[in-house]
């Protein structure tokens, strides 16, 4: 395997929850939006994002493979607490 062929597979592997993470964030900052006014949606992103890349990595260490909906779950969960946490209980 080529190295632009083990980043394209490492970008394929992270991109859902870089995604899961920000989309859930601007949902939140719109739904939410004078609750969560002083909050940066980068700080947001980036919290929700990192708690979902946590719970995919576990997924598939846990799985032994990717693409589990076990684990696709668990991002959802993770990246709901991580919203919970760096939104309104880490002020």
């Amino acid at each position: 395997m080529t190295a632009s062929l083990a980043l394209i597979h490492l970008m394929n592997f992270v991109l859902p929850a870089l995604m899961l993470g920000f989309v859930a964030a601007g949902l939140a900052k719109l739904v939410w939006r004078r609750a969560l006014k002083p909050v940066p949606l980068l700080r947001l992103g980036g919290w929700a994002s990192a708690a979902a890349l946590l719970a995919l990595v576990g997924g598939l260490l846990l799985t032994g493979r990717d693409g589990a909906m076990a684990t696709y779950a668990a991002m959802v969960v993770a990246c709901a607490a991580a919203l919970g946490w760096a939104g309104w209980a880490r002020r």
